[in-house]
């Protein structure tokens, strides 16, 4: 069966020539590069090639038909082949002589009648599926992604569309073809974006970020702007000879500007990475006026040479360029810089590979997940993490059944819905919950589209929506749609905190942040890691787990302290009952033969645990002083000085 190719496609700047170039020199020069991030990636091909299995990528680019591809190629979300399939089949053979709003505007242009009129009639029907729900998300985009690549095969034009050849629109019939699409495994942790690449970069990371900028003053945005309408097919009127939509600033880059150097500059200032990869070419001051680089070799070195070592790669290369100009000794050039190692280029959303649970709790285990398993057996038959909250730890580990517990029945149903769905589905779901309140998209509109910057946050332009979600919210009963609007008010909380009230209301005020880069691969991974486990959840008092019912099972516990006031703790959430009841718990579990891991505080503020210590001391068992240090912690501390010190206490 014929199928299209990601690098079957003409486009300004392709790299697809240069695709033995850039892997050669990653592979000469870079280590540990288990995440790729293409920031200006136009087709997505060289994304494409490090797409692998030990290989995750994140993909941006401002143009909505190089996003609507990426979800084809990139995406993991399921997808019915064999419809998508003969869909494509019955396009390429309806046969269509009425004029629609494709065929009106650009017939006997671009494309022949027929040929336009059919182009209008299968967008249209897309749109109508996709609408009635006939296809997701991203069976829409491969099909439209079908149509783009067909489109350009036949296209009256020498690669873009600023003008098209008068009196030549070729006369064969457009046809569409499946997509030569990865395995969604391949997929699991890919990260999508429409996002200036700016304001990105300062919400994510990847071992390697590359950087292939528009070199001059040629705006991709009219280079492809007939593609940009048949994607967003919202129908606008068009001007002039070349039919354009309406100019839209936000899709029009800064790199094509004068003032590219300094956008170029502080780019790579925020990048978070182990390593910068920068393509750009030699054109300098050569070439047509158009075509002349806005970025010089000294603006390049100049701002890699503050992120750490640079190198600099040439080769030979003929770009493909609009038709009207040739330069002579062209060469591409790959700028690396080995990012210095006073570089903080890792967050505390990666620690060691460990997924982190988008649900934070305060006082959450993430940052200490090292410390925790180094004094944890490696596997467990039975794990079971009797105050699971966030369930940072009990996700991580390696256990043939997992048992997650947690009084909170509102956030052990949280836990349900990872279980149950896959991420790209939650994603959506929340995205459509944003969407109907007016919430902020950061990641497709960047902070200045809602008068805010990545400093302040956006909770000034959210409190409105977010309070109108959260009355919503409280006034449901439990169903899945109520979870839903949970999570994605935790989300948009005042740092993503969980927190009700006497009356059982959700009462957290709006953050700073929303649905952006790094809590959405939060969410990837942690649906992807919890599949891993044979999960029991429950919603029980501790009391009430019979630890009898499984053998050789693993026991990890993380109370509320009695040492603070954490938000988890309010309202009387734990006493001195709880805590005398907790110990008596794991007394009982140690004498049956099962291994425990308590984590708690012994000193707060001046405050020390003497129960606690004397406890664990008569019973001989392990204290264990952990380093530890939460930037959520809310144990509404007046002295900041004073000191908390975290224990893991273990009978092993």
């Amino acid at each position: 069966m014929e199928t299209i190719a990601i690098r079957n496609r003409r486009y300004l700047g392709s790299k697809t020539k240069l695709i033995d170039f850039i892997k050669k020199v990653v592979l000469d020069e870079c280590v540990g590069i288990n995440s790729f991030a293409d920031i200006f990636a136009g087709t997505g091909n060289v994304a494409a090639t490090f797409n692998d299995f030990h290989t995750s990528i994140i993909v941006n680019d401002i143009l909505q038909s190089n996003y609507i591809a990426y979800h084809s190629w990139f995406s993991a979300e399921e997808f019915d082949h064999e419809k998508i399939q003969n869909l494509i089949n019955n396009y390429n053979l309806i046969e269509c002589e009425t004029d629609n709003y494709f065929s009106i505007n650009f017939k006997e242009t671009y494309f022949n009648t027929i040929n336009s009129r059919l182009i209008g009639y299968i967008r249209e029907d897309i749109e109508s599926k996709f609408n009635n729900n006939e296809i997701n998300k991203r069976e829409k985009s491969i099909l439209i992604t079908s149509l783009i690549y067909a489109m350009d095969r036949i296209a009256n034009t020498v690669g873009h569309y600023d003008a098209y050849i008068i009196g030549k629109a070729k006369s064969d019939r457009i046809k569409m073809l499946m997509l030569d699409l990865p395995l969604n495994e391949v997929n699991r942790n890919n990260l999508i974006f429409n996002s200036d690449a700016n304001e990105l970069v300062k919400t994510i990371e990847a071992d390697l970020v590359y950087i292939d900028p528009p070199y001059n003053s040629r705006q991709y945005s009219d280079a492809y702007h007939l593609l940009e309408n048949v994607a967003k097919w919202d129908k606008p009127e068009v001007f002039g000879v070349a039919k354009k939509m309406k100019r839209d600033d936000s899709i029009k880059s800064k790199y094509c500007l004068s003032s590219a150097p300094r956008h170029f500059s502080d780019l790579i200032s925020n990048i978070k990475a182990k390593y910068i990869l920068v393509s750009y070419n030699n054109m300098g001051t050569n070439g047509a006026g158009r075509s002349q680089a806005k970025i010089s070799d000294a603006d390049i070195i100049n701002a890699l040479s503050k992120r750490g070592e640079v190198k600099i790669f040439e080769k030979e290369f003929n770009q493909f360029t609009t038709g009207k100009s040739k330069v002579l000794d062209h060469k591409e050039r790959l700028f690396l810089c080995i990012v210095g190692d006073e570089q903080e280029y890792s967050t505390v959303e990666k620690i060691n590979g460990y997924a982190k649970s988008p649900l934070n709790y305060t006082g959450g285990k993430y940052k200490l997940i090292p410390q925790l398993f180094e004094r944890m057996p490696k596997k467990h038959d039975v794990f079971i993490d009797l105050f699971g909250g966030g369930f940072n730890v009990g996700v991580n580990v390696s256990s043939l059944t997992t048992i997650y517990n947690d009084k909170q029945k509102e956030v052990a149903r949280l836990v349900k819905l990872f279980y149950k769905y896959d991420s790209d589905y939650i994603i959506g779901k929340i995205e459509s919950i944003i969407k109907k309140y007016g919430l902020s998209d950061t990641n497709l509109n960047g902070y200045e589209y809602y008068g805010c910057s990545s400093d302040n946050g956006v909770g000034s332009f959210n409190k409105e929506g977010y309070s109108k979600l959260r009355q919503y919210y409280n006034s449901l009963k439990s169903s899945e749609v109520k979870d839903f609007v949970l999570l994605t008010l935790i989300i948009f909380a005042f740092n993503n905190q969980i927190r009700f009230n006497s009356s059982k209301e959700f009462n957290m005020p709006v953050g700073k942040r929303d649905l952006n880069s790094s809590t959405r691969r939060n969410i990837k991974d942690f649906a992807s890691m919890i599949k891993n486990h044979n999960l029991i959840v429950y919603s029980k008092d501790f009391k009430e787990i019979k630890i009898d019912e499984y053998a050789n099972a693993f026991i990890y516990c993380d109370p509320p302290y009695i040492l603070g006031n954490a938000s988890y703790n309010e309202n009387n959430g734990w006493s001195h009952k709880d805590e005398n009841d907790l110990l008596d718990f794991l007394s009982k579990a140690s004498l049956a033969g099962h291994k425990f891991a308590l984590s708690n505080v012994v000193e707060h503020k001046g405050e020390v645990h003497h129960e606690l210590l004397h406890w664990a001391l008569n019973n001989r068992y392990n204290i264990i002083y952990l380093n530890a240090n939460y930037n959520n912690s809310n144990y509404q501390i007046k002295d900041k000085n004073g000191k908390t010190q975290e224990v893991l206490i273990t009978n092993y």
